[in-house]
């Protein structure tokens, strides 16, 4: 079934995301949140909530788009994930989030469709995201290629000016899938070897973009994650549970931090293209 040409610009109506501390702790969880990170993970202390929290309020919006362009699930890549953060969140909370349809792009054998949200706090701005999605056999269709983006670049020669890895658990998709992101081919064995994983379900690109987060506000931020302000990565190769994730962080000087990321022993870099905003 070929993409709905017709749906660019199809605006959602508000999605109502209710959220209390329950709900920060286990986004906190299922993004490897450790006991010292105390502050996100107890009730006594807030708990404060990671930023990257933020994609979880558009999860129903983006869901809707799915649906409009006539996207089939079982061809969908997460290409790209943008956020960027305007408010820390409070404890709980009623959010409103409203999705938009902002471009079906032609990359010949591969379609590019771009979503955006918005989500408001009491009628204030919290976040706006964007996801590039990639649907497998669903390009040639004579439409535009996508528009260019300027990622800024590891300096050649540089050293990374920090480097983190964490160990993900065997059950970090099935942990993180409770936050919202029901697609089996993070928990089903049988529906990941249908879409070509045999060898198995494979990390929500969103949890590793967690773990990507953790690693910046620690080691950049000095743990305070309010100096967040944005954080883009590439998706480009599949994490398993239980893999190890590398984050290493280039500082520019500017408030970017260039990003990559490596899992287990592989030498080619899961994400790429990444940065953080602090």
């Amino acid at each position: 079934m070929s993409l709905d040409l017709s749906t660019i610009g199809f605006k959602t109506e508000p999605h109502v995301f209710s959220y209390d501390w329950k709900t920060a702790v286990l986004y906190a969880l299922g993004i490897g949140a450790k006991r010292a990170e105390l502050d996100y993970l107890y009730e006594g202390r807030g708990p404060k909530v990671f930023p990257t929290f933020g994609v979880i309020p558009a999860y129903g919006p983006v869901s809707e788009l799915f649906g409009k362009t006539r996207c089939d699930m079982t061809r969908l890549v997460h290409g790209a994930q943008s956020l960027r953060i305007h408010r820390p969140l409070p404890p709980s909370g009623t959010l409103h989030t409203v999705g938009t349809i902002r471009g079906i792009y032609d990359m010949k054998k591969l379609a590019q469709v771009v979503l955006g949200t918005e989500t408001t706090l009491n009628g204030e701005p919290c976040f706006d995201t964007e996801w590039q999605l990639l649907v497998r056999d669903a390009g040639n269709f004579g439409g535009p290629r996508p528009p260019k983006s300027e990622t800024p670049k590891i300096p050649e020669g540089k050293t990374p000016d920090f480097s983190v890895t964490e160990t993900t658990q065997p059950e970090q998709a099935l942990l993180y899938r409770l936050s919202g992101d029901l697609n089996p081919l993070h928990a089903d064995p049988a529906f990941a070897s249908l879409v070509g994983f045999d060898q198995g379900p494979i990390l929500h690109g969103l949890c590793t973009y967690g773990f990507l987060g953790r690693a910046v506000i620690q080691q950049a931020c000095g743990g305070d994650a309010s100096r967040l302000k944005g954080l883009t990565a590439q998706f480009r190769k599949p994490v398993w549970p239980g893999e190890t994730i590398r984050t290493e962080g280039y500082a520019l000087g500017d408030g970017r931090i260039v990003l990559q990321a490596f899992a287990g022993d592989r030498p080619d870099a899961v994400i790429t293209s990444a940065f953080a905003e602090i």
